[in-house]
């Protein structure tokens, strides 16, 4: 008889463990551990999670080449805390793919595990955007080009240890594809690595055409919300909300376009938005375009945008309110004053709300520190002495983001517009 009953167990068990994992590709690992939703050390292979579960990203996860991690719509993930070599983060490697497609009802949530957040929902109660630095934060590293000082092929991002080669990014492939990214809320992260040195909410390092990346939230980072090394990358519907440093940050030749994002900023932020020019002698122009900067009455740096190192690209239809007098749109150097006066800095239908006692003429709002600042510039003007900037009352604008796309996220639900 007891032999029978263990007969009956053993093939009780077998039958379920088949039906478990029956709709898994032979392929692909399905994390279902119910004693253990952890990711940890290296994703070799194709590997899908489970939405109803909450799953601890522990240390530096990377998805490597070959691999794709594929993440439901609704899944929550929540990096462990530490700094240094402890800090966990979640990074794409070269020839790795991440595909995360979440829903505006139904989004990915990339949060701290002291986050009280439940499966179901997409917000919890217990922290704010001023809780930061409680975990690293996304990284994508790609094959696209990318402007490297000494014209070196590839490079070591920002936010990885130097010694980790699994953080180089960049090469000649403009259309590489590190996977699909969309409605994804990435919180309270930039957690420590070195002096000076954080992880931003999302960092994109030589990313390239063939990647997607679309309705993407960062919230309460301590560095920069958003930056691009390089690459190629096109991104849609970003907002960026209460960073420690700027919003969106562009360095390296970006050469990509970034329509319809939002910068809101705290008073801990700096510039809405930084842009840098190439770093070797690879050029590469960006477009932003359907761009809003919200400002902070209380933030002691708090600019609405430093361009840098020759940077060069289109920023069209951009709207400013909320931000303090004095705060500049800055050329910051010599470099700078001469990418815009070639033309290849170019600004177009701006409409700010004016700070009581500025002024968009006058070297007050467009400020060039270059040892001979263009007038033009200073006067709000192209190179051709068209005026691009107006002043505008708040809610008149007529360019600027389409705030509609971003109803499913933290800050609209925090009542930030």
């Amino acid at each position: 008889m007891k032999k029978n009953l263990k007969l009956f167990f053993a093939l009780l068990m077998t039958a379920f463990y088949i039906v478990s994992c029956s709709d898994s590709d032979d392929d692909t690992n399905t994390i279902d551990d119910p004693s253990n939703y952890t990711l940890s050390g290296e994703i070799s292979t194709d590997t899908t999670l489970d939405a109803s579960k909450i799953y601890t990203i522990s240390g530096r996860v990377f998805i490597t080449d070959g691999a794709t991690l594929t993440i439901p719509a609704g899944t929550i993930l929540k990096g462990a805390g530490g700094t240094g070599t402890n800090a966990s983060f979640l990074c794409v490697a070269r020839g790795g793919k991440l595909n995360a497609v979440g829903t505006a009802s139904n989004p990915i949530i990339m949060t701290s595990v002291a986050d009280d957040i439940q499966p179901g929902s997409a917000f919890g109660s217990n922290l704010d955007v001023d809780q930061r630095g409680l975990w690293g934060g996304l990284l994508v590293l790609g094959k696209a080009p990318s402007s490297f000082k000494g014209d070196v092929s590839e490079y070591q991002i920002e936010g990885i240890p130097a010694d980790d080669t699994r953080g180089l990014y960049g090469g000649t492939n403009a259309a590489d594809n590190s996977g699909t990214m969309k409605y994804i809320s990435i919180r309270h992260g930039g957690a420590l690595i070195g002096q000076d040195n954080e992880i931003n909410g999302l960092t994109l390092g030589g990313v390239g055409t063939g990647t997607v990346i679309d309705n993407i939230e960062v919230v309460g980072n301590v560095d920069d919300g958003i930056e691009f090394f390089g690459g190629t990358v096109n991104a849609s519907n970003l907002l960026v909300w209460g960073q420690g440093d700027d919003g969106l940050d562009i360095d390296q030749a970006y050469a990509g376009t970034v329509d319809n994002a939002v910068v809101i900023a705290e008073a801990v932020s700096d510039h809405g938005m930084e842009i840098d020019g190439p770093e070797g002698s690879a050029k590469g122009k960006f477009t932003l375009k359907n761009i809003t900067l919200i400002g902070s009455s209380t933030a002691s740096d708090g600019e609405y945008n430093d361009n840098r190192k020759g940077a060069t690209g289109t920023i069209d239809g951009l709207y400013a309110y909320g931000f303090q007098i004095d705060k500049d749109f800055e050329l910051d150097a010599d470099a700078d004053s001469k990418t815009y006066t070639d033309g290849d800095l170019v600004m177009k239908n701006f409409e700010i709300v004016v700070p009581d006692g500025d002024s968009l003429t006058g070297g007050k709002i467009f400020d060039d520190k270059s040892s001979t600042p263009n007038a033009n510039y200073e006067d709000a003007k192209t190179i051709g002495g068209v005026v691009f900037a107006k002043a505008v009352s708040k809610g008149a604008q007529t360019v600027g983001a389409d705030m509609s796309k971003f109803n499913w996220t933290m800050a609209k639900n925090s009542g930030k517009f």
